[in-house]
């Protein structure tokens, strides 16, 4: 089965992009199906779009990352090429049940919905070892934290949380472009972009991964360092408790109505009001990739 991954550039490093070169390298494992990003090649079978099509040239999965709702953009026009995406594909597949819930709001139930959660190459893990970094060396433990940083990412409650948690002999590594929070503590480290095998790397030297974002969706950080080894700590809210993992540390915060809100205006955490997660999911993109060729196979046959 020859598969259009569409809407994707596998060389990027952003979250959608790098899941998709994960999800394109462990289908072309199979020797019965091939990735495509060329829409001039002949013989496409499928189609799989990645947030919205820019095309459609052939039975069309539709992959959704989230939607907008923040009031302090023109969320309704943003929305708009991805719901007529929405309307025109074939199958839907949502990263989270959140995403899910989400995304029905607003455009309502589709008739071939599924969700899919990531997941990430643990081969490609098991490969890289633990950062070996002088400072780090200096410490007992790492902790760590990674996003492009803005406001609804919360790097402060982040850094907060470290300073009110962590013990005195751990240092914090904070990684990824644009924060906008500072701080000069001799424990808290500011790495800067990372590219991937590095954050793995750090990941795996880390015992703790914070991610305290507001609504996220199904953050890839979170699946790679729990995949590396990390005890995730992470928000009630959106999605990424879903792929946490068991026994991850869940700060509850107040339920959300899915009604457009100041997304960067997120509200401030009680980081007394914590739970132990029960909830699991695969995170090995073999088992990622088995459900979403079912999926494509589906609509192929359908068509």
């Amino acid at each position: 089965m020859n598969i259009l991954f569409d809407n994707v550039n596998l060389t990027s490093t952003s979250g959608p992009n790098n899941f998709a070169k994960k999800l394109a390298s462990q289908i072309s494992e199979d020797d019965d199906n091939f990735v495509l990003t060329n829409v001039n090649s002949e013989n496409i079978d499928v189609q799989l779009s990645f947030i919205q099509s820019n095309f459609k040239i052939a039975p069309t999965a539709l992959r959704l990352d989230g939607i907008y709702f923040n009031i302090s953009q023109d969320w309704k026009e943003l929305n708009s090429p991805i719901q007529s995406s929405f309307k025109t594909a074939d199958a839907v597949i949502y990263q989270s049940h959140f995403n899910q819930k989400l995304v029905e709001k607003y455009f309502g139930t589709h008739t071939n919905a599924h969700v899919v959660h990531n997941g990430t190459k643990l081969d490609w893990i098991d490969d890289i070892s633990p950062l070996d970094s002088g400072v780090l060396n200096n410490f007992t433990g790492v902790w760590s934290c990674a996003s492009s940083w803005r406001p609804h990412k919360r790097l402060e409650e982040n850094v907060k949380y470290f300073l009110d948690h962590a013990p005195n002999d751990r240092c914090l590594i904070i990684a990824g472009p644009n924060p906008d929070y500072q701080v000069n503590d001799p424990r808290i480290f500011y790495s800067g972009p990372l590219d991937w095998n590095t954050l793995i790397a750090l990941y795996k030297r880390s015992e703790t991964f914070l991610h305290l974002a507001y609504l996220d969706h199904c953050p890839n950080v979170v699946v790679d360092a729990r995949a590396s080894g990390c005890h995730v700590v992470c928000s009630s809210t959106g999605g990424t408790k879903e792929i946490a993992g068991k026994n991850a540390t869940v700060i509850v915060e107040e339920e959300w109505g899915f009604e457009p809100i100041k997304l960067y205006e997120p509200p401030p955490m009680n980081f007394n009001n914590t739970i132990s997660n029960t909830s699991s999911s695969p995170i090995d993109v073999k088992d990622t990739a088995l459900k979403y060729i079912e999926i494509l196979q589906e609509i192929r046959e359908d068509s």
